[in-house]
């Protein structure tokens, strides 16, 4: 068992070594060309210096190796087994009785630290530095209004009516929107207020509106009640607990928001009435990520322990990748339907890995008992 002991940790320490080297590769590969697309928006920037431009990349850089991350495993853990197969190692490991899940439980359980470490450790530098890339982004780099200006500058929000009771809620449609200083500015406001049972129970038409603290200011404004007539048009407050960083955030990325601070953002959307959804799913989707580390290990190990002398090396390292990619297409096609809500955010994010564990698994079976 000594003997299996100090092998698994030889094996794990090679892989480690395969899977870090591979990581820095393609996490430079990716960050120079995203670099270079920088650059050649920047082209028609005049206030978009170089060194803007770099430090845009830069901050860029740890988002993209979490990215990556499972690529890096994958590729990196083919190179390293077949390595040690190439030698010989494992040939002769196997010969004296060691079980290849012996000797990969080291690299499996490596691999999943690291998943583990880069969901933990490093989103919460990698939120902070993305955040501060694409307001960057959105100041020097886009021609748009930044994260508000959707649906070609109009603005949809939904919030808690505080002034129905029982609770009910206000949906607010703006045609133009405007944040400047610290500032929402609305205008061409219409505002449905409704009761816990859907029941339109008025409408609000203004001309401007302003996110004051804890209220809407809207100036030339009138209500329409059914059944009465409309009042005389004048300034109406309405009740909100929206804030303007509130607003801002829910239309921000993901990605702009730690694996901690997710769960309470999560809440606030949906006592705001925002949605939550893609929230939800990159939440689900870095909880997946050492199990998705772990299923890449394993992949890796099932298409690239079969000894040279066999033939077909290249074809089996070959069919390893197309795996992996292929597993790669299936969260993204999973990713779509948990966007679109036609899954549920946790199977979204943990059906691909678990069904690649199942692969792996079966593959490995087929190897070293079959």
């Amino acid at each position: 068992m000594r003997f299996a002991t100090t092998l698994s940790w030889y094996v794990a320490r090679v892989f480690m070594l395969g899977v870090l080297g591979m990581l820095a590769a393609l996490s430079g590969v990716v960050a120079l060309f995203d670099f270079i697309e920088l650059l050649r928006r920047s082209s028609t920037k005049p206030e978009a210096t170089f060194g803007l431009v770099a430090e845009i990349a830069v901050l860029r850089l740890p988002w993209i190796a979490i990215e990556i991350l499972p690529f890096a495993v994958l590729l990196g853990g083919i190179l390293a087994f077949w390595r040690l197969t190439r030698s010989s190692e494992l040939v002769v490991a196997r010969a004296a009785g060691v079980s290849a899940w012996q000797f990969l439980a080291a690299p499996a359980l490596c691999a999943t630290l690291l998943g583990a470490t880069a969901t933990a450790g490093v989103t919460p530098v990698s939120a902070v530095m993305r955040a501060r890339a694409e307001s960057l982004d959105n100041t020097y780099l886009k021609s748009g209004g930044g994260p508000l200006a959707l649906n070609g500058g109009q603005l949809w929000l939904r919030q808690s009516d505080s002034g129905i009771t029982p609770h009910g809620v206000a949906i607010l449609h703006a045609l133009s929107v405007n944040l400047a200083k610290g500032k929402l500015r609305v205008k061409n406001v219409s505002i449905f207020r409704m009761d816990d049972q859907d029941r339109l129970l008025e409408r609000i038409e203004a001309g401007s509106g302003l996110l004051g603290n804890g209220t809407w200011i809207l100036d030339d404004a009138h209500a329409v009640t059914p059944g009465h007539a409309p009042d005389k048009p004048g300034t109406l407050n309405l009740a909100t607990t929206l804030t303007v960083d509130r607003v801002e955030e829910s239309f921000a990325s993901p990605d702009t928001f730690s694996v901690w601070a997710l769960p309470g953002f999560i809440a606030m959307l949906d006592r705001s009435g925002f949605s939550s959804i893609r929230h939800r799913l990159y939440f689900q989707t870095l909880l997946a990520l050492p199990l998705l580390a772990g299923t890449m290990t394993l992949l890796a190990a099932s298409f690239s322990m079969r000894p040279a002398r066999r033939g077909g090396v290249a074809r089996m390292i070959a069919s390893g990748v197309a795996a992996g990619f292929a597993l790669f297409l299936v969260s993204k096609i999973a990713e779509e339907f948990g966007q679109s809500g036609s899954l549920p955010a946790v199977l979204a994010a943990w059906a691909p890995a678990a069904a690649g564990l199942l692969l792996s698994i079966s593959l490995l079976l087929h190897l070293e008992d079959g």
